[in-house]
């Protein structure tokens, strides 16, 4: 049997398709841009069908796919008539132009409340529930002909099947779904003007709802958890961290924690019907890149880290704070800027290589100590892992195990699983995950990075506020 995964991100779509072993026989990927005017982000909704039959196409080829499954972001909203037909441009995750919505459901439920309802514990513009509020107040005309509310998996699975459905993972930050019931939350349907009729049926991760193309259609899960389950993200103790553009850290939990105001760490629905918390940093990976193509155009990342590597723990006392797009977590401030402090006449193009890894290094150590968790493996993802050097400083520097995976694509592994586990090839996601390979491991091996992490806190606290 083989099995097709989808992973729709924010500007580009990867497909794989895997085998019964969970071997990948073949990866494609389309890259697209989206329109983009200040806080405006935009893409016109029929193109994300068009690029996914492209996907599709690219990758499968002659091959027989028996079940296939779809991740994507979680927030960006595509509003259609009564035939599935868009009355406008989707609104994409990443925009902000509902500031003001968002405030007004603010000052309306109060941030406790959301979050115990919603699981998260800030109301920002670019939930679904403030996107609805704005297309209300502001395009009235497109607010009359809308009769089906979408987020993009639901749109791609009515594509494929006709069935008007979504799944519960997905729904966790439109904040109108209950994590608790795992049903729409009807206070904030009536405060936005929301009927439940035009809003999709809910359903589990991996259930089969139709055909396409003679492939089992089976819901997936938001991209988070998609990539999770491709890790083998599963059980408590173990957590994923994704150093690509940003960071991210995903951590599975039984329960919500309770409220605190001094907390922003949300909770979402996990594919099991439990949690996971989220954390996040606006840049990581792109803190390197950025140092490379302006100060070292000429050397790759292979050289790069060459270059790092012979340069002492600590990097000579140069401390870097990584935000060059703001700070989120543990802190969260968009004004935020990114700087060097401790530059002397030592100091190499070397020593400034080795301290941006190790300042994202203490970024992570930062979050893993505002988590507050015990935590005993952190399985590695996204461009940053390739890098042995730097997996090496995040050993040393949170005194943790870190271990790479053979299977860099995990989210479309993830929903190549859920496809599997829903036409009945694994019993479970826990038993296609003992599938899962893992690569190579990173032990602490002594590096003492204490004075380094107490100078980046010196200079977060000082400059970061």
């Amino acid at each position: 049997m083989n099995f097709l995964g989808i992973d729709i991100g924010t500007t580009s779509l990867k497909a794989a398709v895997f085998n019964e072993k969970l071997e990948e026989l073949s990866v494609a990927s389309v890259d697209y841009t989206l329109e983009t005017k200040g806080v405006w982000a935009e893409f016109p909704a029929e193109n994300y069908w068009d690029i996914t039959k492209e996907g599709i196409k690219k990758a499968v080829g002659d091959k027989k796919i028996d079940a296939l499954s779809i991740d994507t972001q979680c927030e960006t909203l595509i509003l259609t008539d009564e035939d599935g037909n868009p009355v406008r441009k989707a609104i994409v995750w990443v925009d902000n132009r509902a500031e003001e919505e968002a405030k007004e459901i603010e000052a309306h439920f109060g941030r406790k409340l959301g979050y115990e309802i919603t699981g998260q514990p800030e109301i920002t513009a670019t939930w679904p529930a403030a996107k609805l509020l704005w297309v209300k107040k502001n395009e009235p005309e497109v607010w009359a002909k809308v009769k089906k509310i979408f987020l993009l998996e639901d749109y791609i699975l009515y594509k494929m099947t006709g069935k008007f459905v979504t799944e519960k993972t997905l729904q966790s930050s439109s904040f109108y779904f209950n994590v608790h019931t795992g049903d729409w939350w009807d206070e904030m349907l009536e405060f936005i003007g929301v009927s439940r009729s035009q809003l999709p049926e809910l359903c589990d991760s991996a259930k089969k709802i139709g055909t396409f193309e003679g492939a089992a259609v089976v819901t997936g899960a938001m991209d988070q958890v998609a990539g999770a389950i491709g890790a083998g993200i599963i059980k408590k103790g173990v957590i994923s961290e994704m150093t690509g553009t940003t960071m991210v850290l995903f951590v599975p939990t039984d329960e919500i924690p309770e409220y605190d105001e001094n907390s922003i760490i949300p909770c979402h629905y996990n594919y099991d019907g439990k949690y996971a918390l989220l954390l996040w940093t606006s840049v990581a990976g792109m803190a390197l890149k950025w140092f490379k193509n302006n100060f070292c155009e000429t050397v790759d990342f292979k050289e790069l880290d060459e270059m790092a590597e012979k340069i002492a723990p600590g990097s000579d006392g140069l401390t870097m704070l990584p935000h060059l797009c703001g700070s989120t977590m543990p802190k969260y401030n968009p004004d935020a800027k990114g700087a060097f402090y401790g530059i002397g006449l030592e100091h190499t193009r070397a020593h400034f290589a080795r301290c941006v890894m190790e300042s994202v290094s203490c970024m992570l150590k930062a979050n893993l100590d505002y988590l507050n968790m015990d935590t005993k493996e952190i399985r590695l993802m996204g461009g940053g892992a390739k890098s042995d050097l730097w997996n090496q400083i995040k050993a040393d520097m949170t005194g943790k195990t870190l271990v790479t995976l053979k299977n860099k694509e995990t989210a479309c592994l993830g929903s190549a699983i859920l496809a599997a586990v829903g036409v009945g090839a694994f019993d479970s996601v826990e038993d296609a995950c003992k599938l899962i390979k893992l690569d190579k491991v990173y032990k602490p091996k002594g590096a003492d990075y204490t004075d380094c992490y107490d100078r980046y806190q010196k200079l977060d606290s000082l400059l970061n506020r």
